[in-house]
């Protein structure tokens, strides 16, 4: 008996070895408390719960999967991971469905949001291009850059999703800017956004999207109506003050008056029934998950896996400060959900997978650099 124990410890540890256990176990104290709130939100229902789990369990296997193979082996396959990601993209404004737009494939099983696979092939595909050539980039490599992120960016556009894009272009922005180039190439970059933004507003944005840029200048100009998500949202934050209600005592969420309290408004569910001490542990675990990325970044001994890394690491802190910032007011809601908290499958899937492309550049360093 000792001797099949002992065959099937060294198996699992070989089997586990590429995961990163400090990165690990924050995931899943994040895993755990965005179930724990879920199940709350969803009115104490375990459906939700084992859809939710049923998904980590996939993007799960995914990161395990991802961090077994060499970093190298993966900058050989991005060009064609790249091109992969953007056939869906395509297929999606031709055949896609959703609320304003078209987001998702419906694939008879499951739905499909195609604009998820570029959060984690966008920044291979910079980090990939950019590795190519000389470090800091010069300007003809930094404008092909340009417009291998503005490509993809601008078909999530057309579905039209802004919040996606936004995520989706500063995953590839932050490979660029972590290979050296100048934060003078970015404030300008900012300045043309800036510039074609009047003309963005009359031409390219939908009335909701005007709606909610509107609401989040002033919410309470209609405080029924379109104003009526960012006031809860803030009711409640503030109700739960130091401590919180107590798990499944939220008023907000349990009478309703949060509209999407199981997706992009959860973090309020969790600020209201675990007050600033809740909020806090969590932000301190999605704090440790970014600076974690950062140190293995930092720690790669190739461009390609510190651009790469490095990007995921920053992209992953997006993420956290947009919806954090939609959630408390201080942004205009653009239905980004929060990660590991916001009930999806999509999203969680394609983020541990992007993670497990980060313990692949930890567990695959060469010997002589541990």
């Amino acid at each position: 008996m000792s001797i099949i124990l002992r065959w099937l410890f060294d198996l699992a540890a070989r089997l586990l070895r590429t995961l990163d256990w400090p990165l690990m176990a924050a995931l899943l104290a994040l895993m755990a408390i965005g179930l724990a709130v879920l199940y709350s939100a969803g009115g104490q229902s375990s459906t939700l719960v084992v859809a939710q789990g049923a998904r980590f369990a996939v993007g799960l296997g995914a990161m395990w999967a991802l961090s077994r193979m060499p970093p190298s082996q993966l900058r050989n396959w991005t060009p064609l991971v790249f091109a992969a990601s953007i056939v869906p993209l395509v297929a999606v404004l031709f055949m896609g469905s959703g609320r304003h737009g078209a987001h998702w494939l419906n694939l008879g099983v499951f739905y499909f949001q195609p604009a998820e696979l570029l959060k984690l092939s966008l920044p291979m595909m910079v980090a990939w291009y950019l590795n190519r050539g000389a470090l800091p980039p010069r300007l003809p490599t930094v404008l092909v850059a340009g417009a291998i992120i503005a490509a993809p960016t601008g078909l999530i556009l057309l579905q039209p999703d802004f919040g996606t894009a936004m995520l989706v272009a500063s995953s590839g922005a932050f490979a660029l800017y972590l290979s050296g180039l100048s934060w003078w190439w970015f404030v300008a970059a900012i300045g043309g956004v800036a510039a074609v933004a009047p003309a963005a507003w009359f031409w390219m944005l939908r009335p909701y999207q005007k709606d909610r840029i509107m609401t989040f200048l002033d919410p309470e100009s209609d405080p029924l109506g379109a104003g009526w998500n960012i006031i809860q949202s803030k009711i409640a934050i503030g109700g739960g003050g130091l401590t919180g209600k107590g798990w499944g005592e939220g008023s907000q969420s349990h009478l309703n008056y949060i509209p999407e309290h199981t997706t992009d408004f959860i973090f309020a569910v969790l600020s209201e029934e675990f007050g600033w001490i809740g909020v806090a542990v969590t932000l301190g675990l999605y704090l440790f998950v970014v600076g974690r990325c950062l140190w293995i970044a930092s720690e790669a001994r190739d461009g390609y896996s510190r651009l790469l890394a490095g990007a995921l690491g920053l992209a992953f802190c997006v993420y956290v400060i947009v919806n954090g910032g939609m959630i408390a007011g201080l942004l205009p809601v653009v239905g980004v959900p929060m990660p590991l908290l916001s009930y999806g499958g999509t999203s969680a899937v394609s983020l541990l997978a992007g993670l497990g492309v980060v313990m692949a550049v930890r567990a695959h360093r060469p010997v002589h650099a541990r």
